[in-house]
């Protein structure tokens, strides 16, 4: 009967001491989530992109808007949407955008006009474990329905380029049909670089006093020949 006494608090002393325990570990746990979690905050990025066509433009508005978004840093430059060729600045973004990392853009156009293009990047994207988050609309293809509504919006924009080519041409040939259509204005001074030609100066030497390329230099001179 002694021992029994005895035992009960000793029972009661063993179960507090095993849930302070479970509690200094759920509180280890919790701690070492925490602190994955601000570590992958740090380690995920968010790289915002902006463009325009032509130096006249100004991607200000752009950097702006992806600098609010919440984008550490944001590469801009003026180049056409058709191609990839020559966007330097994607070009860094893509070279070391890490998995989990984030690109950014206002408008899905100032990635590019071509689908092909733009869903090729996308899945350089994928394959990076990176993702691509759009402004305006709002798409995120780290979603299902960001990646649907990016293949659809894509398609769109390339419909919509196909109907304006069409439109021009359109434009073009109706305006042949009536005699106003003149072409593009030459912007090569072809007396230029024939007088060069007769001066004894070089195709190189040609385009390089003219600003023009080489292959232009050739072309005047078999035509005018």
């Amino acid at each position: 009967e002694a021992m029994s006494r005895l035992g009960t608090p000793l029972v009661g002393v063993s179960c507090f001491l095993v849930l302070r325990l479970f509690r200094l570990a759920f509180k280890l746990v919790d701690s070492q989530i925490d602190r994955v979690k601000s570590q992958r905050r740090q380690i995920m990025s968010m790289y915002g992109y902006a463009r325009v066509s032509s130096m006249s433009q100004s991607t200000d508005i752009q950097v702006a808007r992806l600098k609010a978004a919440g984008c550490e840093l944001v590469l801009d430059e003026a180049a056409s949407g058709r191609s990839r060729a020559g966007r330097s600045e994607l070009e860094t973004i893509l070279s070391f955008i890490r998995p989990g990392d984030t690109l950014v853009v206002v408008k899905l156009d100032r990635l590019g006009r071509s689908t092909r293009d733009v869903l090729n990047l996308v899945r350089e994207l994928e394959a990076k474990s990176a993702a691509l988050r759009v402004l305006e609309p709002e798409i995120d293809t780290s979603k299902p329905e960001g990646r649907i509504i990016l293949t659809t919006l894509s398609m769109v924009a390339e419909m919509e380029l196909t109907f304006i080519k069409e439109r021009q041409r359109a434009g073009i040939e109706a305006a042949k049909a009536k005699g106003v259509y003149k072409g593009r204005k030459r912007t090569i001074n072809r007396e230029a670089v024939q007088r060069l030609h007769r001066d004894g100066v070089g195709a190189t030497e040609i385009a390089r006093r003219l600003g023009i390329g080489r292959a232009s230099v050739y072309k005047v001179l078999r035509t005018d020949a």
